[in-house]
């Protein structure tokens, strides 16, 4: 069966995480995607190890981060910098509807492959330019990293304990959202395209998508003019909904309404608690939250992590364990769910990766392959696509224009 966006072909000249995790979904969803990479080294992120992924067969040359947003993909190593390298990417991008880049904003003009350049070749064609901070305004020309964008975007000033460093998130989150983001945008253009015939440039920034996941902490600021500070593991709006510990480790507890707080009481034996009106509404246990929470401290303390689990889930009061990574992936349910799978690595065999979390009735997930070596496509692709012989294939190998995998 068929993915979604089978007859879609997308040109990802992008590198590192956002616009890798774009392209790698619509990978997912169906789509052709032709990974475009320098000669040599490729994607920056083939060397960020180690650790490197280790196959059924064998080690693969490339990060385990690589392989994090490139699975499905077909790697064409160009030199862009060279006017034959220009050509073959303009010739692509005739014949493809979708176009991925991350580069500073204006590096691509001087290839002749910028959007405006590029939509004389193709007028139906979706550029999606990804950078930092946008394509305008005072910070345009910055370069932008997640790290310093979720301390600049504010993500840092709620995140962390109360007397204690601003902390970012232990993922990219930034990078993904933006991938995110990115591949919805394409999508609608897409959409767009089918109604007018006519492609279109989308200009997404890192700091951009980082103010708008802001969410409620944003809507709670322009709501009082007061801005969320750090709450460790609590929650702004929604009190008792944070990590307890307990007395083999820790727990969440995540008390959503008045009802949930009532049954939790009574499992935890101080039922007098929810009927306390200083607690009885979550309006109230916010206002309280200093009153309350030292109350519930020490009882969470009476019991071990797993006891609470069952006597909370028993009534129906949402908690959950602090999993590492290792016991995520040993879940029941996330096994259950599939999280966990394998693809074809052409050298090393099974590699693992982790699934894409959709789940379509009519279009399911297409996995391909794992991600490619560098440059394992660029003679199939070349020939298929664009018609050249093993004769034109070999002098631009010769030259250093291109690179076989």
């Amino acid at each position: 069966m068929s993915g979604a966006l089978s007859h879609i072909r997308v040109l990802d000249l992008s590198r590192i995480l956002a616009g890798p995790w774009a392209g790698q979904m619509l990978a997912d969803f169906g789509a052709e995607v032709i990974k475009i990479e320098r000669p040599g080294k490729g994607d920056d992120t083939r060397q960020w190890g180690p650790p490197f992924m280790q196959g059924s067969d064998a080690k693969t040359s490339e990060a385990a981060y690589f392989h994090a947003a490139n699975r499905g993909k077909q790697s064409v190593a160009v030199d862009m910098a060279c006017p034959e390298g220009q050509a073959i990417i303009r010739e692509l991008v005739k014949v493809s509807d979708v176009l991925l880049e991350n580069y500073k904003v204006g590096g691509l003009k001087q290839y002749g492959l910028d959007y405006d350049s590029l939509k004389a070749l193709n007028p139906r064609l979706i550029y999606c330019s990804i950078t930092g901070f946008g394509q305008d305004g005072p910070d345009a020309q910055r370069a932008g990293y997640d790290f310093m964008i979720q301390g600049m975007g504010g993500l840092m000033s709620v995140t962390g304990e109360p007397d204690g460093m601003p902390m970012k998130a232990g993922v990219a989150l930034v990078d993904v959202m933006t991938g995110l983001y990115a591949a919805n945008a394409v999508q609608a253009a897409l959409l767009h395209r089918e109604e007018t015939g006519m492609g279109q440039y989308i200009d997404l920034a890192l700091l951009d998508v980082q103010v708008a996941t802001l969410a409620n902490q944003a809507m709670n600021f322009l709501a009082s003019g007061v801005s969320p500070e750090r709450l460790g593991n609590a929650h702004p709006n929604i009190v008792p909904y944070q990590a307890f510990p307990t007395a083999d480790g820790h727990i969440i507890l995540a008390v959503g309404n008045d009802q949930q707080f009532t049954r939790f009481c009574e499992a935890a034996g101080r039922p007098e608690l929810a009927a306390d009106p200083a607690f009885s509404s979550n309006q109230k246990r916010v206002e309280n939250r200093n009153d309350l929470i030292p109350f519930l401290l020490p009882l969470m303390k009476h019991n071990t992590t797993e006891v609470w689990l069952a006597k909370l889930g028993d009534v129906g009061v949402p908690c959950g364990p602090i999993n590492t990574i290792a016991q995520v992936f040993d879940e029941p349910q996330i096994k259950h769910r599939e999280m966990q799978i394998s693809l074809e690595h052409r050298d090393a065999g099974n590699v693992p990766s982790v699934a894409n979390p959709v789940k379509f009735s009519k279009t399911p997930i297409t996995y391909r392959q794992a991600p490619p070596v560098l440059g394992e496509h660029s003679e199939q692709v070349l020939k298929s696509v664009l018609d050249m012989t093993e004769k034109d294939i070999e002098k631009l190998c010769n030259q250093g224009v291109i690179q076989r995998g």
